[in-house]
């Protein structure tokens, strides 16, 4: 089997942002890197794709033997209307792609050593001001049902002799490459209108991660022997969703942001955007204690710092 410091990395569901992002990282770095997905990435890369459906086994399963790790990021957008629909979706593609990829991995010789698997940190639900940590408790609330439901079936599908990590991801932010830019897309062009304020009270939390510290957190999650367990992936300095803005104002140079009455957000944000206005209207705050502590430091530990870099051009 390869060494995990530089053998072949399996990422299923990587087409999009986050996969993408990821997998161009750990090839920078010299790893082989393999996306698993339905469609094939939009922009070419330096990886293989190998078509799935994330739900039933086929051949697909040959690309996980000998593999030195294995990254589980499938999952449907949470960007949308919460429709009955919807909420199925959410909760099936993770549940199971992850109990899938278990069976998977039980069929073939020479499984990967480590599972690193993508989880929310929205499992804690939104508490108002308090400052969740890794031994916080789960909340209550849809997102924190999959949340739980989602690590659940990771519990039930990795092998007992692979290490195990979950890293509870926060709100991502990165460059567009053809894939998307997560959400601060969006963000950009309603700043650019004018209506980058305080949406709500202004004061839900605001936790993010640049997503160069991202990846370096999914490679030394693959690689690091040490690293066992839950993570919260999540910079140090989370802010409030009225501080995010206006950093992300002062990077665009624009002046002025309107706010926006909760009001006005639960009536224009489904019918303008198509989506739920939970998600901007409600927030939390999080930071990892196991990270620091394992002397984990950020690339990006500052909003005004990650945004100046993500918004100036890409070096060559």
């Amino acid at each position: 089997m390869s060494s995990p410091q530089n053998g072949p990395i399996v990422i299923a569901g990587g087409s999009g942002f986050l996969g993408s992002s990821l997998a161009r990282h750990l090839a920078a770095a010299g790893h082989m890197v393999t996306i698993l997905s339905r469609h094939a990435p939009k922009v070419s890369g330096p990886w293989r794709h190998v078509s799935w459906d994330a739900r039933t086994l086929g051949e697909w399963r040959t690309a996980l033997a000998c593999a030195s790790g294995l990254v589980n990021l499938v999952g449907r957008s949470v960007d949308c209307i919460k429709t009955p629909d919807h909420q199925d979706e959410i909760l099936r593609s993770r549940v199971e792609a992850t109990l899938v990829l278990g069976r998977a991995l039980r069929m073939i010789d020479n499984p990967p050593p480590v599972w690193v698997q993508m989880s929310t940190a929205h499992i804690y639900g939104d508490p108002p001001t308090a400052v969740c940590t890794e031994d916080s408790p789960p909340g209550y609330g849809l997102a924190p049902f999959v949340a739980r439901a989602w690590e659940d079936a990771y519990h039930a599908s990795v092998l007992p002799t692979q290490r195990q990590v979950i890293l509870r991801t926060s709100f991502v932010i990165g460059r567009d490459r053809g894939c998307g830019g997560g959400a601060l897309n969006r963000l950009k062009f309603l700043a650019k209108l004018g209506l980058g304020g305080p949406v709500g009270s202004g004061t839900q939390g605001f936790s993010w991660i640049h997503e160069t510290d991202l990846n370096r957190l999914f490679h030394r999650a693959l690689t690091d022997e040490s690293m066992r367990g839950i993570y919260i992936a999540s910079s140090p300095n989370p802010v409030s969703q009225c501080a995010f803005m206006r950093d992300l104002r002062r990077a665009l140079h624009i002046p002025i942001g309107l706010p926006a009455p909760a009001w006005l957000i639960r009536l224009a944000v489904p019918l303008f955007l198509n989506t739920d206005p939970d998600l901007a209207l409600y927030g939390r705050y999080v930071i990892s204690t196991r990270l620091p502590a394992e002397n984990f430091e950020f690339d990006f530990p500052d909003l005004s710092n990650a945004l100046t870099d993500l918004l100036a051009p890409e070096p060559t």
